[in-house]
């Protein structure tokens, strides 16, 4: 179960120890979830959200009980001729019951994560099985060897192997990570400020036309400016990357006048430019003085140039600490280690197509 900050999210999984060609490693029986709706706040609001949860962890809860699998008894005959069935594992209303119940520990709104808490810790104590806190991040990080474990078939080796390093980047939280084991994992940068997906739905809001703003089903526009700047879906291909670092901390300036600094790259002495952190509140806030200069008189081509640009100087920063990473990695840490060039992009931010030609093509350049 998951109950973070809107989203409301609960699955049942099975994991198999088999080596049957065609058998799947695991299979997801459930997974639904509900958003809640914060539209008119333009952004969370925690008692809608913790709300929303109240209002419908109960109701998927029930949905996915009646999802688990059907527990099949062994058919015994007695000594008076009579038979008898008998369930090799423990049942509930006629189905599997769970082995244990999971659920997201945090980090995220307390409200919201006590909802998720408070009825695992009853289902748990009902049902007799253990409790697992998951922690947020450490899911994000694994999310791929989970999916691999879904598509597989009949061998229990999960990609990707161990230990390899996760980029977690989403509206919360901006993290570099890298994974020794299931439990083992280590911080190697963290955002000294704001989360990237954060300081992208903010420079949305200074960015993006009324029009479309108000047009939107949704809260998080990061994804709106992301269409807004790419209408056509393709246009982020044309993207070439940085040949040198002083190329990639410069100033461009535009047609328009202005110009974006690279974070961490114009500190005053200077060592900030290659430090192990993200930040992202300077950039914000040169969006929005470009924009409040501006105010109604900027023409859609200027915000679609910002709103590019903007994405680009970011996206830039974070590969840029990937790739001070992978240069460490293979100079200290486990030197000729080939499984340290694996990298795992997750979080909502990861969906952005022109952040992955970012990485492609900034990351893989400098492998």
């Amino acid at each position: 179960m998951q109950a973070i900050l809107d989203d409301t999210s609960v699955a049942i999984l099975e994991t198999y120890d088999s080596n049957i060609s065609e058998s799947p490693y695991a299979i997801l029986h459930f997974h639904e979830k509900v958003t809640a709706n914060s539209l008119k706040y333009r952004g969370i609001h925690p008692l809608v959200a913790a709300g929303s949860h109240d209002q419908n962890l109960a109701a998927l809860v029930d949905r996915a009980i009646r999802a688990l699998p059907p527990s099949s008894p062994s058919i015994s005959e007695q000594d008076d001729g009579t038979t008898k069935e008998e369930f090799s594992v423990p049942t509930l209303f006629g189905r599997k019951k769970p082995d244990f119940v999971s659920v997201t520990r945090g980090p995220g709104m307390f409200n919201c994560l006590s909802v998720g808490l408070n009825v695992a810790k009853g289902l748990a104590v009902g049902w007799q099985v253990p409790l697992v806190g998951v922690h947020h991040m450490q899911a994000h990080a694994l999310t791929p060897r989970l999916v691999h474990a879904l598509q597989s078939r009949g061998s229990p080796v999960r990609e990707p192997a161990f230990p390899f390093f996760s980029l977690l980047v989403s509206g919360g939280h901006t993290l570099l990570v890298r994974s020794e084991g299931l439990t083992e994992h280590s911080t190697l940068a963290e955002t000294s400020d704001v989360a990237i997906g954060d300081a992208l739905d903010k420079m949305a809001r200074c960015i993006l036309p009324n029009h479309v703003l108000g047009a939107s089903e949704e809260i998080m526009y990061g994804r709106l400016l992301e269409d807004f700047a790419f209408p056509n879906g393709e246009e982020h291909r044309l993207y070439v990357a940085p040949g040198t670092r002083a190329e990639e901390v410069s100033r461009k300036e535009s047609s328009w006048g202005w110009a974006l600094a690279a974070p961490l790259a114009e500190t005053r002495s200077g060592y900030k430019s290659k430090s192990m952190e993200f930040s992202f509140s300077g950039l914000g806030s040169a969006v929005k003085r470009i924009c409040d200069a501006k105010g109604e008189s900027m023409t859609n081509a200027e915000r679609m140039d910002l709103a590019r640009e903007a994405m680009r100087v970011a996206f830039e920063h974070l590969a840029s600490r990937v790739v001070l990473a992978f240069e460490k990695a293979r100079s200290v840490l486990v030197k000729n280690d080939a499984s340290n060039d694996h990298l795992v992009v997750s979080g909502g931010v990861a969906s952005n197509k022109f952040l992955r030609t970012v990485y492609v093509r900034l990351c893989l350049g400098a492998a």
